[in-house]
């Protein structure tokens, strides 16, 4: 089932227009729309990554034949080489490897493609890179399943990538902990149980253009990265702080050791550089107050914000998604997530909604 998130306030404005025989303008004039994508959380779905990368990751599953190929796995794959690093300083490892798939140089010349057109075969493009990834991948889980090797073949095409097929010959499966001091055994270890975290249906596909469409896109490709009181910034997700009462939970601090956004912090990332809207939410209700949007009239990337009073006790913001939801990032404990508006905190410290 596709749900239609259309504005409120488009949707009356059309019935007003229609009336007055203009509906024509009004479609000339469309507001954003967000398509809720179902289906569940496992072949296809992809959640937490950079938009930058969801394209690519979902194009480069979607090329492969073998179902085991999922978005998930790539992104929890890339996750593990780079954390989605695009720099030479933070996607070059140790050995060597470049680019946020780490492909050594040799390897690269078998797999890596001009995927995104502009010229080159690079394992910094982002396209090249997690096409390229995808490819080796596919051809791993391939020889996987023709191997007769026991055990899961999403692990064996990963310790494949990790280690060379040679070495899942060698030792017919996944290399053991004493190979490498345990390198590829951990690694892919690691990437199957860091899946999850990954899966899950894209829930808004944004249409449309301009800074609250465009600012909504943007945070959607967030949904599903955890909450980290004083975390993320312009750059992305980032380790996060416990202070007063914020990053605790059960009475220890899990924030600092936690990479994800707070609720303001994923605001500034969904807007910036476009719009450089400062960093907590009060200064940002501060720097849009002008600007103020009744709740009969929000349209997708309108800000809203709750408060214990006045406009000097705000304590949380929100993206308008549309049909009654708002996207955020709610507490400690949970993730970025798309809820209605009426339950996303309580209603009754609901303070108003402002247009950047």
């Amino acid at each position: 089932m596709k749900v239609l998130i259309r504005a409120a306030a488009a949707v009356l404005a059309l019935l007003v227009l229609a009336l007055a025989g203009l509906v024509a303008m009004v479609l000339a004039d469309a507001d954003a729309e967000a398509t809720e994508v179902t289906g569940g959380g496992g072949a296809g779905g992809l959640r937490g990554v950079p938009e930058e990368f969801r394209a690519w990751i979902l194009r480069a599953a979607e090329e492969c034949e073998e179902p085991e190929l999922t978005p998930a796995l790539l992104a929890a794959q890339i996750y593990q080489e780079s954390g989605f690093k695009t720099s030479r300083e933070e996607a070059t490892s140790y050995a060597g490897a470049e680019g946020p798939a780490h492909f050594m140089p040799g390897t690269w010349a078998t797999w890596g493609r001009d995927a995104d057109g502009n010229g080159q075969a690079s394992p910094w493009d982002i396209g090249d890179a997690v096409t390229a990834q995808g490819r080796m991948m596919c051809s791993l889980v391939k020889k996987a399943k023709g191997s007769g090797y026991p055990g899961d073949v999403r692990a064996l095409a990963l310790a494949g990538y990790n280690a060379g097929w040679g070495r899942v010959e060698q030792f017919g499966g996944v290399p053991p902990k004493s190979f490498a001091n345990g390198q590829t055994y951990n690694y892919v270890r690691s990437i199957l149980a860091t899946m999850k975290r990954f899966e899950g249906p894209g829930l808004l596909q944004v249409k449309g253009s301009g800074s609250g469409a465009d600012a909504l896109r943007k945070a959607a490709g967030r949904l599903g990265t955890p909450y980290a009181y004083g975390g993320g910034g312009p750059q992305g997700p980032s380790r996060g702080f416990c202070s007063g009462g914020g990053g605790y939970r059960g009475g220890t601090c899990v924030a600092d050791d936690t990479v994800g956004f707070d609720c303001s912090s994923l605001v500034q990332y969904a807007y910036w550089p476009d719009l450089k809207l400062p960093r907590t939410a009060a200064a940002q209700y501060g720097a849009t107050s002008d600007r103020a949007v009744s709740r009969q009239n929000l349209k997708p990337g309108d800000l809203l914000f709750w408060s214990h009073g006045d406009s000097g006790a705000i304590y949380h913001v929100a993206l308008y998604a549309g049909d009654g939801n708002v996207l955020h990032a709610p507490r400690t404990g949970k993730t970025v997530e798309l809820v209605p508006l009426s339950t996303a905190m309580p209603d009754s410290d609901y303070h108003g909604a402002t247009r950047p």
